[in-house]
């Protein structure tokens, strides 16, 4: 079994599903509410410990009741957080998200300005025992530490290259083995709404892995020269809330345990897509199980 580490932002959030996101302020009933953990990083660990993957965690929070929280619904997915940094007398990261009936959201998130940035106690020494390490971009300082060390030990350095400032981004994936991007971060980053024209601008700037996800119609990466895809499922839309998470959680499990891209970007494809049939974010994720079930017998539409 590979084993994995994952290292970034964890947060609290507050799910309040909605009939729509109004368009100005308003005062609206929630249709239904509740709280789960969230996180890009830790979403995607999660994701592998739902999956049935050895999963470890790296980052931050408070050593408020909200982190206390945080950390016990990590461990209910089987994510070791022993190494996790309760920083005394600040707030754990918080959000509250309005998801519609289309499964869209919108996210208010908040993170204390005073949480500590400083990844020197990152015990990278360690990291030479991992197979594969995920890392996003809500915590840089963090996540360049974490790449540099995977990258030193020959294991995977994945970035999650999710919105952020593309100052960032270029320093992060300049460290990675392998960069997967949403496609509204390629979007913002290239200029471009095309993923194609997107990754090819990546392209001439970093010679390693790169993807990206788009939503419903899966995934697409660059081999070499040529473009390739594979498609996702066609599910009804709950709840996309981490849905990006899960595809990255599982796409760094399936690579690390040696299957070739197209074979972990279908598996990561049907977990992400399972996952939005309900409202409730990341707690929806698929076992491994199900997710082998339906590949096996699933006649997926070429790209």
């Amino acid at each position: 079994m590979a084993r994995l580490l994952t290292c970034g932002i964890v947060t609290w959030d507050w799910l309040f599903r909605v009939d729509e996101v109004p368009p100005a302020p308003a005062r609206i009933a929630a249709l239904e509410c509740v709280g789960t953990g969230g996180g890009m990083a830790a979403s995607a660990a999660c994701a592998i410990g739902r999956l049935g993957g050895e999963i470890e965690f790296w980052g931050r929070c408070g050593d408020d009741t909200v982190g206390d929280d945080i950390l016990a619904d990590m461990r209910g997915y089987g994510v070791r957080v022993d190494r996790v940094r309760r920083i005394t007398g600040h707030t754990s990261p918080v959000s509250a998200i309005l998801i519609d009936r289309h499964g869209e959201r919108m996210i208010v998130p908040y993170y204390d300005p005073a949480l500590d940035q400083d990844p020197s106690w990152l015990p990278v020494a360690d990291i030479g025992r991992f197979d594969g390490v995920l890392v996003d971009a809500r915590w840089p300082a963090g996540a360049a530490r974490a790449l540099d060390a995977a990258r030193a030990a020959g294991a995977i350095a994945m970035l999650d290259a999710d919105l952020a400032p593309h100052a960032i981004l270029d320093d992060l994936m300049a460290r990675a083995t392998h960069v997967v991007w949403s496609e509204a971060a390629l979007s913002d980053w290239s200029g471009s709404s095309d993923p194609e024209t997107g990754l090819r601008a990546a392209r001439r700037r970093f010679g390693g892995f790169l993807g990206v996800t788009v939503g419903a119609a899966g995934f697409r990466w660059l081999d070499g020269d040529r473009m390739r895809g594979e498609p996702a499922p066609e599910i009804v839309a709950v709840d996309t809330l981490a849905a990006g998470d899960v595809f990255h959680g599982a796409f760094l499990m399936a690579l690390a345990e040696g299957q070739t891209v197209a074979t972990a970007a279908r598996f990561a494809n049907v977990a992400a897509a399972f996952k939005c049939r309900a409202f409730r974010s990341r707690t929806t994720t698929p076992p491994r199980t199900e997710v082998e079930a339906f590949l096996a017998t699933w006649a997926a539409p070429g790209m």
